[in-house]
């Protein structure tokens, strides 16, 4: 609900910060004392058309401030939530007008557009009047209130899920569809890519492993050379160090025979001697292979060439070629199973297409029927509010193709004067009769999606019973949601659970315009002057007493 509401520099409003409680807000005072200045400035935290005009002669910006709360509110809260604003239960909104018509907002403490604002606090609060916010004035919204007094929202949310999906289905073909000629090619270059990394039998690491080969043979000769060398010097002569090394062990071990302190060296004498021999068998089985392999550099320089081409294709090594190869295989299944594709989706297009039909003529039949008791209703409750004549009808636009909301939209319709044919209600009613048509509508539906309402003018024209009885129905209103009401007639102010006094003042030269909380006292004493003007009597306060305690029976 609308908890604070704080103007600067607006009309004649230099400063004035007002508290608004649960239930029924009843705002009274002299005409031109600014009551619906304050209107105006909830018109501008709800998105409404700014002007320079608005700012109090001498300021260079005018702003209004609301606070909301919204404890309890999960629903608005995870909308907040969902456009980037954090909120603990309770949104700070401000809305600065400048000179030249510029305009600067901020929600929740950080930046936003006038867009923003609008999308966002129409979810918090509706303004019936003569304002841009005037639910009754858009026609779109007229669908979802005849669905609510039907009790088709369900049906319609139901409905909505279903063309959702047949909406994305529909794309999806179409998409499918109009990619048909360039999948084609598309399939024959995955084909192709796919063939080449195939053939050329990859596998991870091989090319660290060609490159050694390739530097081994490239440097053959050197190695064949050192590799005979080493063994010859070993092994293969009379003059190799392993003859002469098994002569030493010869002398060593027949020493030990006379000294056992030589023995354990004899043993290590014998393992070196294992040791050599093994190495030099090596090299002259390393020399063997080098001379083995005539022809293999070239097959290496090859081979690393056609890894090469792959690479500047596809990828900066073989597992990236094969990473790109995985994808390419992946997309030519999906590729392949097109035509598969095509014909589930024209299937699932036909069997939502059948759904939507069924759904959609149940809720068109829902619609006609929550119109005919529409129509009743709000003819009655427009008759109880001083409007006896006054014709209310809801007329319906079919269409063949189905939108989110069905295969209908509506506008409502509206005769206040008997002879005259019901018409557009934005062209045809004024703001009290609006008013009154949102009030009527809220005795035969009393939603609580918004959490604040604003009538302003609801009681214009309208005298004796009538106004109490409008009383009774912002009241019962008021039990499901915060309402502020302006008013002129006691009657109706008698029913309030907060009264606030709007006064104009002048001090210095100077208008302002201030607002005083009564108290019950005060109270009897402003629904005394709105009964009897400027001569107040003990007969007047009494009656006053006696309207204020009906009121709350």
């Amino acid at each position: 609900m609308l908890r604070e509401l704080q103007i600067t520099n607006l009309a004649i409003i230099e400063k004035l910060h007002v508290e608004f409680a649960p239930g029924l807000n009843i705002l009274t005072g002299e005409t031109g004392a600014g009551k619906s200045i304050i209107i105006d400035a909830v018109n501008l935290i709800l998105g409404g058309r700014a002007s320079s005009d608005l700012i109090r002669s001498g300021a260079r910006e005018a702003s209004v401030e609301a606070v909301f709360d919204l404890a309890g509110r999960e629903a608005l809260l995870a909308t907040l939530s969902e456009a980037g604003i954090d909120c603990d239960g309770e949104l700070l909104v401000r809305r600065v007008v400048q000179q030249g018509g510029k305009n600067r907002v901020f929600i929740g403490g950080g930046l936003a557009t006038t867009s923003v604002l609008s999308d966002l606090c129409r979810n918090l609060i509706n303004i019936y009047g003569q304002h841009d916010a005037q639910t009754l004035l858009k026609t779109e919204n007229h669908l979802r209130l005849l669905d609510g007094f039907a009790g088709s929202l369900s049906l319609r949310e139901e409905f909505a899920s279903r063309f959702e999906a047949y909406q994305a289905a529909k794309n999806e073909l179409a998409a499918l569809e109009e990619g048909e000629r360039e999948a084609e090619r598309r399939l024959d270059l995955l084909t192709f890519q796919s063939a080449e990394i195939g053939d050329a039998k990859l596998h991870p690491g091989e090319e660290e492993e060609l490159a050694e080969e390739r530097l081994r043979l490239s440097h053959s000769g050197k190695l064949l050379s050192v590799s005979q060398q080493a063994f010859e010097t070993l092994y293969g002569g009379d003059a190799a160090l392993l003859g002469g090394l098994r002569r030493i062990i010869g002398t060593v071990a027949e020493a030990g025979s006379l000294d056992h302190a030589l023995a354990p060296v004899a043993e290590t004498l014998e393992g070196a001697y294992a040791q050599l021999e093994d190495a030099a068998l090596t090299l002259r089985d390393y020399a063997a292979s080098v001379e083995a392999e005539p022809g293999r550099l070239e097959q290496l320089e090859d081979r690393l060439d056609a890894i090469n081409r792959l690479q500047r294709k596809y990828g900066a090594s073989i597992d990236e070629i094969l990473v790109y190869q995985r994808g390419v295989d992946a997309e030519l299944e999906t590729l392949g199973n097109r035509e598969q594709a095509k014909g589930e989706l024209q299937e699932r297009i036909a069997v939502l297409e059948r759904e939507l039909e069924l759904l959609g003529g149940k809720l068109s039949k829902a619609r006609e029927k929550g119109a005919a008791g529409l129509k009743t209703g709000m003819e009655r409750e427009l008759s109880e509010l001083a409007m006896k004549n006054a014709l209310f009808e809801t007329s319906f636009e079919r269409s063949a193709e189905a939108r989110n909301y069905g295969f209908e939209r509506c506008e409502f319709l509206f005769s206040p004067n008997p002879g005259e044919p019901p018409k557009s209600l934005a062209k045809i009613a004024s703001g009290g009769e609006l008013s009154r048509l949102m009030l009527a509508l809220k005795q035969l539906h009393p939603d609580s999606e918004v959490p604040t309402l604003i009538f302003d003018e609801v009681d214009t024209g309208i005298g004796g019973a009538t106004s109490a009885l409008i009383g009774e129905k912002l009241k019962r209103v008021a039990q499901s949601q915060q309402v502020l009401a302006i008013t002129h007639l006691p009657q109706v102010a008698a029913f309030a659970d907060m009264h606030l006094k709007v006064e104009k003042q002048v001090s210095a030269g100077r208008t302002a315009t201030s607002v005083e909380y009564l108290d019950p006292e005060a109270r009897v004493a402003e629904i005394a002057r709105m009964l009897a003007g400027a001569r107040v009597t003990e007969k007047t306060l009494e009656h006053a007493r006696e309207m204020i305690q009906e009121a709350v029976r």
